[in-house]
């Protein structure tokens, strides 16, 4: 774990350090993963059945196999015990109303000149989802990609979820149904980015594909962008936690293991003005992980990646926060709305000392799925927009290109495109000396 003070002649170079750590690449797996593409190009389902043998730990006899049947989920759902079941559905009503409040409205601008413009939404056609399953299971996950699809009109979902041993978690075929899944794909890795993109005879391509996974997944996803369309390329999670000195050493412990446990490169930072706080927290996580079932990845992950940062004003926490541009951020000082107005930089934030990021995860509402790695300084979580498109159009009587044509006319005129400027001055009534030359002929 990293310990760093503002107050300190080197905290400038130590915090570049920081901002520049890798904590995670796809370079070294750029290769194998263009492998797996081909293969699934070049093979379909045969090539996706050898691979998921070879990967996932079990032997599927036939591509037929690998789709989640509507029994299989009928049987993991009623085996759910209730509190988990209402949990769940719980959490899907809030994170269904918060995206519903975000469908946009349609636009119409009449000039009154003639020239009527708008512009469209419309939900894209089908959409991927991946769904982690290697060192957890995360049905919240399901929710939070699949219910702002839903909303958004979208009208078939895919679902990929890896299955070592074959073994599929109850509760995520649940939350597949509860979110409105169309197909479940027992398949994981970078062949699954491949099937849903290229297509295979068994499964249709999408349109986009949507959710996290691990570095094979990510580089799939990059390599797939251009063929479909991708919400992004995942890290590791990461927390920035701001807590001033009368907070609780405990709690403050437990909000950045909570981003250490889930994997070994994920990273939790505390950023305070209290020194001897910092102390009491750092005490409090070596605590927590001697109980801590994840003890393993949160302890490395803390450990490699970790950080205390004291500061010795809240402007300093302010402009520090901005620079790392962190996942989560959680704000736990006395007034944190006014402390949240002055960050520019997050993907999403959680105000109060009663507000531990875990809600976000789970049951508040927002998307969980969020920018890493500094990509919150220009990129969003998931939201209702990434499963909708934009359509500008424009409708334009006789009067309307009287008006506005004669302008486009010596643009087209002025950048050398004579067909552009001939496609409108033919529609003009133009005569005498009002008529206007294209670079020589009269149009």
């Amino acid at each position: 774990m990293k310990r760093l003070s503002t107050a300190d002649a080197a905290f400038e170079a130590a915090f570049r350090s920081l901002l520049d750590e890798a904590r995670d690449t796809t370079a070294r797996v750029d290769a194998a993963v263009a492998g797996i593409i081909q293969a699934i190009q070049a093979g379909g389902d045969a090539a996706l059945l050898d691979l998921t043998r070879r990967f996932d730990r079990w032997s599927p006899a036939d591509a037929a196999a690998l789709r989640v049947t509507e029994a299989e989920i009928d049987t993991a759902t009623a085996a759910i015990p209730a509190d988990q079941r209402d949990a769940l559905a719980a959490a899907a009503r809030r994170i269904e109303a918060f995206h519903a409040a975000q469908l946009p409205r349609d636009i119409t601008l009449d000039d009154g000149a003639g020239i009527v413009t708008g512009m469209r939404w419309g939900a894209i056609d089908a959409v991927g989802l991946y769904v982690p399953g290697g060192k957890a299971a995360y049905p919240s996950s399901v929710l939070m990609n699949a219910l702002p699809a839903r909303v958004a009109g979208v009208g078939r979902i895919a679902m990929c979820v890896p299955t070592p041993d074959g073994v599929l978690n109850p509760l995520v075929l649940a939350a597949a149904r509860l979110a409105g899944v169309s197909e479940v794909w027992r398949i994981g890795g970078a062949q699954a980015v491949a099937a849903m993109a290229w297509g295979t005879a068994s499964i249709a391509p999408v349109d986009r594909i949507v959710g996290p996974g691990n570095a094979y997944v990510a580089e799939a996803k990059r390599q797939a962008f251009g063929k479909v369309g991708i919400d992004s390329i995942a890290g590791p999670s990461e927390v920035v936690v701001l807590a001033d000195g009368t907070n609780n050493a405990d709690h403050v412990a437990l909000d950045l293991l909570a981003q250490a446990e889930h994997d070994e490169a994920a990273q939790s930072i505390l950023i305070t003005d209290d020194a001897a706080f910092a102390d009491r927290v750092v005490a409090a996580v070596d605590k927590a992980l001697e109980t801590l079932p994840r003890a393993a990845i949160a302890g490395a992950s803390w450990r490699a990646h970790g950080a205390v940062i004291v500061v010795e004003s809240w402007n300093q926490a302010v402009d520090l926060t901005n620079r790392l541009a962190p996942e989560h951020l959680q704000i736990m000082v006395e007034a944190p709305r006014a402390l949240f107005a002055r960050i520019r930089h997050a993907g999403a934030a959680f105000l109060g000392r009663h507000c531990p990021e875990a809600l976000g995860d789970y049951v508040a509402g927002p998307n969980h799925v969020l920018p890493t790695g500094r990509t919150a300084r220009f990129a969003s979580g998931l939201s209702v927009f990434d499963f909708i498109k934009r359509t500008t159009w424009v409708e334009a009587t006789e009067a309307g290109i009287a008006a506005i044509g004669p302008a486009a006319v010596v643009l087209a005129q002025a950048e050398g495109l004579d067909a552009h400027g001939l496609s409108v001055a033919a529609r003009l009534r133009l005569n005498g000396p009002a008529r206007l030359r294209l670079n020589g002929p009269t149009a």
